[in-house]
């Protein structure tokens, strides 16, 4: 195949007109390009930040067989690749003189991309995380359940979704949005974060979720801080949104949890999640100067 074979844009519209039925076939698997998509469709391309994102498709025979985007300064997302397609995808992206931050994708994918783009560009990537997505089976709440109950955030909420949020982005050692603000806004407008809240109305957990695409939630994101957790909150919090994923009619309920986290994946496993595969997310720190 051909560096040609994969076309490239920064019209959302017509990506979707292109892939889109090939990103819906397989909507756990895609769920963060439709999501992302999703978010960039209904609420614009600021959303993300101020640079344009990128998108892009692998097409062989008038079939889409593999799509990629990018919301910059953030990494480049990409859907399985075997690894000739990564290494073509490399070799445009190169010619085109582009410097990228980092890849994420399956494991497979992201780790033959990242070997293509370092032959390519001398770059030497660095891997940042593993993650397993897991999708829900028969929700089980935790049982017996910490003090407290599960609620809707609300406005009066604002504050300290932002601080969670800004915590949490932080933690993880990712690109925050550029407007925190608009980011929770977003989600208590449309009832997408539950907070575990204890008997004194203190909130001590919060769990988000994404709107519903092609029949599947992505819960995300789960945060407790520091000071509170190992009280089973983060379970309880986690089970509310699923449940409410549940109830909005999702299909499919998903979540990313990170490999080097035995806590997280046991908490998740225990309410009724279910390994579908591995990811990784692999930093090119010195991109921009070696390829310079």
């Amino acid at each position: 195949m051909r560096p040609g074979d994969w076309h490239l844009t920064e019209e959302l519209d017509g990506f979707l007109a292109r892939a889109g039925e090939f990103l819906h076939s397989r909507p756990a698997l895609h769920t963060i390009p439709l999501t992302v998509t999703e978010a960039l469709r209904t609420r614009g391309a600021d959303v993300y930040g101020a640079e344009a994102p990128s998108f892009g498709w692998l097409e062989r025979a008038g079939e889409v067989r593999a799509t990629f985007f990018r919301t910059p300064p953030r990494r480049l997302n990409l859907t399985p690749l075997n690894l000739e397609e990564a290494d073509t995808l490399a070799s445009r992206l190169a010619g085109l003189g582009q410097s990228l931050p980092g890849v994420s994708g399956d494991q497979n994918t992201a780790t033959a991309f990242s070997e293509a783009w370092q032959r390519h560009t001398g770059t030497r990537p660095t891997l940042h995380e593993r993650q397993r997505l897991y999708r829900l089976g028969a929700l089980m709440p935790p049982d017996p359940l910490p003090e407290g109950w599960g609620r809707v955030a609300e406005e009066r909420d604002r504050g300290q979704v932002i601080l969670w949020y800004k915590e949490f982005v932080e933690a993880i050692g990712e690109v925050p949005t550029s407007n925190a603000g608009a980011w929770a806004d977003a989600r208590i407008s449309d009832g997408r974060i539950r907070l575990w809240q204890i008997p004194d109305g203190t909130p001590v957990s919060m769990a988000g979720m994404t709107p519903m695409v092609a029949g599947q939630v992505r819960v995300a994101p789960v945060y407790t801080p520091a000071n509170l957790r190992g009280r089973g909150y983060a379970g309880a919090a986690t089970a509310e949104v699923s449940r409410a994923a549940l109830t909005a009619g999702a299909s499919e309920v998903v979540l990313f949890a990170d490999v080097g986290n035995p806590t997280s994946i046991d908490l998740y496993r225990r309410i009724g999640y279910r390994p579908v595969a591995d990811f990784a997310l692999y930093d090119f720190t010195c991109a921009e100067s070696e390829y310079r």
